[in-house]
């Protein structure tokens, strides 16, 4: 029967070498922080209780948190043994099985994770630890062994030179008891050239004690990398680009240029779509089947449906009906809503507004706080007017109504169904439905006024 689950990430370094005011585990690839990564990856494997370590930028780090994870504050970064032992009052009556993982390793896959967990099950493990064989294992705690067994874990700072030459490394994810764990860490002390409380000390004393240590050697040890510098951050957002990419050509998605085409982890996209070069699909973004998303458009919580076109463009917030065309440089934000077969033409900017199966906007318009019903015709220009300096108020514009170009229309107001309002109109009033509204001023024409303009300048 299988244990309870409980997990643990460390993320309260200050990460020295970022050379950044953002703690390290918040900088980002594809949009999301590293350690949203690492949470993400978690979720699919559905533990019963959650912990991350917080540290440096405590306050950041926590809001980013989701509402199912307990932070736990290390107020002094003592060692990664003692950073583990700070959960230790949170898991007083807790009986089974703890993971163990760092905040700054985005690329670990639930898929490894799952067979580490599986290996520790097999082999009855008190603990099990994830290594990987590296031809340069500089920086990386060697995994000592006796025969076939684990023996320990020594530093590089303080191993000798035999142990120095040792690649395989403890890419410092563990599963394991939490009971004899717990009794572990509290007998570490900080015997070593960091004199930090290493949680890889706690392993020679479980084997010393007879407990079965036991590991998993990946075959990718890329994946299992950690992030220090910028360089290294580079170094891996490249290959998360690669990674994901490649995952979404097999799931029937196109995709013209793997190299500038960023797409998130929580991302959804349907088959058959098509995303031009230099396209970026981030956050809970979902897109339909048979979509094309043209170049260098970018989405952000998006929610497309099928045969969407966006070319050239930026939505945020925002969702999009079936056979919608959005762009090109189209802007929506704000819970922007448009229907099916909507037209959103050039420079158009939708902000917390709806629209309504069949209606365009073609260009140059501004839509802020606006109802827009059905087959409704918004012209070049046009401007819902919905902030007097102190409110926002909203526009309605019902089903069949035509607004000319370059129309102003001042909120609050409502343009009933099948209204049409005049091109070059101020409107300030409600229009009836079926009506034309014409709020502009008489044009005058002065004759030969031109000749006599120019006439005064000559004297």
């Amino acid at each position: 029967m299988t244990r309870p689950l409980a997990a643990i990430v460390m993320a309260a370094g200050k990460g020295t070498r970022m050379k950044s005011d953002t703690p390290k585990v918040l900088h980002a690839i594809a949009g999301e922080p590293l350690l949203g990564h690492v949470l993400y990856t978690l979720s699919r494997l559905g533990p019963a209780r959650q912990f991350v370590i917080v540290g440096h930028g405590a306050e950041q780090v926590e809001a980013m948190l989701p509402a199912d994870v307990t932070p736990v504050l290390q107020a002094e970064q003592l060692g990664t043994g003692h950073a583990v032992d700070q959960v230790t009052p949170f898991l007083n009556d807790f009986d089974g099985t703890v993971l163990i993982l760092s905040g700054d390793v985005p690329l670990l896959s639930a898929r490894t994770l799952e067979t580490l967990l599986a290996r520790h099950r097999e082999e009855k493990a008190t603990l099990t630890l994830l290594t990987a064989v590296l031809e340069d294992p500089t920086g990386y705690g060697r995994v000592v062994r006796k025969g076939a067994h684990v023996a320990r874990i020594v530093e590089h700072k303080d191993a000798d030179e035999d142990e120095r030459r040792l690649n395989e490394v403890n890419m410092g994810t563990y599963v394991c008891e939490w009971a004899p764990l717990r009794a572990a860490l509290a007998a570490l002390t900080p015997n070593n050239a960091q004199g930090e409380y290493y949680l890889t000390d706690a392993i020679a004393r479980l084997v010393s004690e007879g407990h079965p240590v036991s590991s998993y050697i990946t075959t990718d040890p890329t994946e299992c990398l950690g992030i220090n510098t910028r360089g290294e951050l580079a170094k891996l957002t490249a290959e998360y680009n690669r990674r994901t990419a490649a995952h979404w050509m097999v799931e029937g998605v196109t995709i013209h240029n793997p190299d500038t085409t960023v797409i998130g982890p929580r991302v959804q996209i349907g088959r058959d779509t098509i995303l031009e070069p230099g396209t970026i699909l981030l956050g809970e973004t979902i897109v339909g089947e048979r979509c094309i998303i043209g170049a260098y458009s970018q989405l952000r919580d998006a929610t497309l449906g099928s045969e969407v076109e966006v070319l050239n463009s930026y939505l945020v917030d925002s969702s999009v009906g079936d056979r919608t065309h959005v762009g090109p440089y189209a802007h929506l934000r704000g819970h922007a809503r448009l229907g099916d077969d909507v037209r959103l033409g050039n420079f158009v900017e939708v902000k917390n507004s709806t629209l309504g199966d069949g209606s365009k906007a073609a260009h140059l318009a501004y839509l802020g706080d606006a109802t827009v019903g059905k087959k409704v015709n918004i012209g070049c220009g046009v401007i819902t007017v919905n902030y007097d300096g102190e409110k926002k108020s909203p526009t309605i514009i019902e089903d069949g109504a035509f607004v000319g170009s370059n129309a102003s229309l001042i909120a609050p107001l409502t343009v009933h169904a099948g209204g049409f309002v005049a091109a070059g109109s101020t409107i300030t009033e409600d229009v009836p439905a079926d009506s034309l509204a014409i709020g502009r001023a008489r044009q005058v024409n002065k004759p030969e006024w031109v000749l006599k303009r120019r006439g005064a300048r000559k004297q």
